[in-house]
């Protein structure tokens, strides 16, 4: 039980430090639960999107006084009542496409192998994004079109193959759509709130029987972890790609794309 929980704590902090970087968290943690041998067990997979509560509460606490704002002017004013209703067109396709395709994802998609090969095929993508001579024309994420929003919402739905990275998925859309990178990574954020909040209830519903004392405790250390690093982690991404872009999140998931596609070689 003891290594149970120093695991769960473990995988909690790579879930806060990987959830809103571009380097995909679940395919970190599915690469890690394979040499900690939960990858085999139903609960291990369900583990994976249960402790995201952590890092959304993190975020939620840190963007609360501006959230309240927007809702309390939506009342008044039709700026935020069109982010609002954009934030929600965004996260339609994933609701959608969620919803339809989950058993398909989480027994055919939650592959170490493919894991790899997004990683590293993701890192490509995200070092040619950054490296792009763009003029972007949105600085304010709450400003984007509706259109933009629909078609971030879109590609977001590609982070349901793990390795993508949702984070990644909608930055580099909405950096091709126009945005500069701090609106683009901001968005992400905001668009981050309901996708994974929708993810861990409809993932609760589902393995709400598998929910023991143990597994709940389990499931406790691991959002803990996530939460306070998550936290961190939020508070110091945007000045950092503002300033440095994305190259080091495109090597760091080329770097263990390859080296997981060595051990799975290795290892059989």
């Amino acid at each position: 039980m003891l290594s149970d929980l120093l695991t769960a704590g473990f995988l909690g902090i790579v879930e806060g430090l990987t959830e809103f970087l571009p380097v995909s968290s679940t395919g970190h943690l599915l690469l890690l639960e394979r040499f900690f041998g939960f990858s085999d067990d139903e609960f291990g997979k369900t583990f994976v999107v249960l402790i995201q509560l952590g890092a959304i509460l993190a975020i939620l606490s840190i963007y609360f006084a501006r959230l309240w704002r927007i809702f309390i002017g939506a009342f008044s004013d039709p700026a935020p009542r069109r982010f609002i209703f954009g934030v929600l067109l965004a996260f339609l396709p994933a609701a959608i496409v969620g919803a339809a395709a989950h058993s398909i994802i989480k027994g055919v998609l939650f592959n170490p192998w493919i894991v790899c090969f997004t990683l590293i095929l993701g890192g490509a993508i995200l070092l040619w994004v950054d490296q792009l001579d763009l003029s972007p024309r949105y600085h304010d994420a709450t400003r984007f079109t509706l259109g933009m929003y629909l078609l971030i919402g879109v590609f977001q739905c590609l982070a349901m193959i793990p390795g993508v990275s949702r984070s990644g998925a909608t930055i580099v859309s909405a950096m091709l759509l126009g945005a500069d990178k701090r609106s683009a990574a901001e968005f992400s954020f905001f668009l981050a709130m309901p996708t994974m909040a929708g993810a861990f209830a409809y993932d609760l519903y589902k393995s709400y029987g598998q929910m023991t004392a143990d597994n709940t405790l389990i499931v406790a250390v691991g959002f803990v972890s996530s939460f306070i690093i998550g936290f961190i982690v939020v508070k110091t991404f945007l000045d950092y790609v503002t300033r440095h872009g994305f190259a080091l999140f495109a090597w760091w998931r080329v770097v263990v794309g390859t080296l997981g596609l060595i051990g799975l070689a290795l290892g059989g």
